[in-house]
């Protein structure tokens, strides 16, 4: 899982070919030492399976220098961070790929969360989860109060943790939310959390999120 970046950043934006040698999963992403241009250098991707001796393809990316993975217990010197890998070469403009070369993309979106059968009594000053998706525009920027049982807990990614609550409630299908805490959780159990609203939040590597509860802390 990400941790920290001690050294420099750096955006590549050329495309690449690339022989697996090695797969570490880690949480919500998979770290592959490949052999790119005849030198071995290590990459990272959402999660997903791939096996030694696969050739992958894929564009741009991020460069993170002296990367800590608390998850892996190791410091990579380097790791390029891509949204996604293709089994097929890339062709035409780079960040132009078609829709059938999307369909062919190997890549990870949002964990998929199941729906639990939930009963929660709400006391005053707290919105039920419908409620705020469904008016997601009213609360954005705002401190709000939300009660729910945690479904989903991962720590220690991109600086914080990030914790799934779902209260019974839905909105169009919208279920669970997401939050991300200094704090950490345990799956099951129930909480009142309270944070600022943020819509259309894009962390990029495929970590996009239409409405998402920051910096949230428990209310006794």
């Amino acid at each position: 899982m990400l941790a920290a970046c001690n050294g420099a950043t750096t955006k590549q934006n050329d495309r690449g070919e690339a022989t697996v040698k090695e797969v570490h999963q880690a949480g919500v992403y998979t770290y592959l030492l490949v052999e790119k241009n005849k030198k071995d250098i290590w990459i990272a991707v959402p999660a997903m399976q791939a096996e030694v001796g696969e050739t992958y393809y894929f564009e741009g990316g991020l460069e993170m220098k002296d990367f800590e993975s608390k998850e892996l217990e190791r410091t990579f010197n380097s790791v390029l961070f891509v949204e996604g890998l293709s089994k097929t070469p890339l062709t035409g403009e780079p960040s132009m790929m078609d829709g059938s070369m999307m369909e062919e993309t190997v890549h990870a979106g949002r964990v998929d969360v199941e729906k639990k059968e939930i009963e929660m009594e709400h006391t005053k000053g707290e919105i039920t989860l419908a409620d705020l998706f469904a008016n997601k525009n009213d609360y954005t920027g705002k401190t709000i109060r939300v009660k729910g049982e945690v479904t989903k807990f991962n720590p220690s990614i991109m600086d914080r943790n990030w914790v799934h609550i779902q209260d019974g409630t839905e909105y169009e299908g919208q279920f669970d939310l997401t939050a991300t805490t200094a704090l950490e959780f345990e799956v099951g159990n129930i909480v009142t959390i309270e944070g600022t609203v943020s819509t259309d939040k894009d962390f990029g590597y495929g970590y996009v999120y239409d409405i998402l509860l920051e910096n949230a802390v428990l209310v006794q």
